[in-house]
């Protein structure tokens, strides 16, 4: 079992910071690392796997520090966003390829297990360039795997994959972080997070934004305040009526220049109002015509936990 540390990590291109004082531990089990694009994950990833240096502070792997040291990537396996393959050469010639570098006892029986597992035996002697995406990460897996390493790290690994390609990763993911892995998957997809990972980090603009189980993050994320477009037959009604009603703190009226009428609400209480809005609407006797999420944007949800 390792352990994954980062202290104080930042990581800046020029007047470009990347990454902005990240201090994270990671055991064994699933971890997500979740975040909307541009928030600094790849880079966070890079600096984990030691091909990048961090700019200030330290990463580090059960106490020993990642960059340039080779023996490290006995224990790490990597599967990058970036598709860094050979097209021209087969899956089977690719996974052995990678099983040789690692100076494995038995290259060829490491990459038929490590195919075998990623369900990648018929199209293994296919060459890459004839792969969906799909497959391309499936194989990219089986590389990261094939010298039974102890940290996994996958950046966007259900790119592209259909949904029993799909189903087959997270089963996998969750019989490697049983047996003791330490693994990270970054994603932008809360929902695909929370069906695989026991614990949560959000990163949002090179920041750690948040650190928890999935329910905990999925609470920060719905109690946040939310803010709605309704249209209805009796808008100034409505208006009043939500006004009143504690899951609500605050409400507009706005007019457009055709006169057609907007009611604009913050909801202070996400689920609250949720189930009084219909009620409301009810008990006036309004109808509702549209009620459209105004903020419901990742950038938008991940902001609020920044600035919590």
């Amino acid at each position: 079992m390792s352990t994954l540390d980062l202290e104080q990590v930042s990581r800046w291109y020029g007047n470009v910071v990347a990454v902005n004082d990240v201090t994270m531990r990671l055991g064994p089990g699933v971890t997500g690392l979740l975040g909307p694009n541009g928030a600094g994950k790849s880079t966070l990833i890079n600096m984990m796997a030691g091909f990048l240096a961090p700019s200030a502070g330290s990463v580090t792997l059960d106490g020993r520090t990642l960059l340039r040291d080779p023996e490290i990537y006995r224990d790490i396996g990597l599967v990058p966003e970036r598709e860094e393959m050979y097209d021209a050469v087969t899956g089977w010639s690719f996974v052995l390829a990678n099983a040789k570098l690692h100076q494995l006892t038995d290259p060829a029986a490491a990459a038929r297990r490590a195919i075998a597992t990623v369900e990648m035996e018929d199209a293994q002697e296919r060459d890459i360039r004839t792969y969906s995406k799909g497959m391309k990460q499936r194989i990219k897996m089986a590389t990261a795997i094939v010298h039974d390493p102890t940290v996994l790290l996958l950046d966007e690994p259900f790119n592209g994959m259909d949904p029993r390609q799909r189903l087959h990763l997270m089963e996998l993911l969750h019989r490697l972080g049983d047996d003791g892995r330490t693994i990270l998957f970054s994603s932008h997809i809360l929902e695909e997070v929370e069906q695989i990972a026991g614990r949560i980090e959000v990163m949002v603009a090179g920041r750690h934004a948040a650190s928890g189980d999935f329910r905990e993050i999925r609470r920060l994320m719905t109690q946040r305040p939310h803010q709605y477009t309704i249209r209805s037959d009796d808008d100034r009604a409505l208006a009043s009526a939500v006004m009143a009603d504690p899951s609500t703190a605050g409400v507009q009226l706005t007019t457009d220049g055709t006169g057609a009428t907007t009611v604009h609400v913050q909801a202070s209480d996400f689920a609250a109002f949720t189930h009084a809005l219909p009620a409301v609407a009810a008990r006036h006797g309004i109808r509702l015509l549209e009620v459209h999420p105004a903020d419901e944007s990742l950038e938008s949800v991940f902001s609020y936990l920044v600035s919590r």
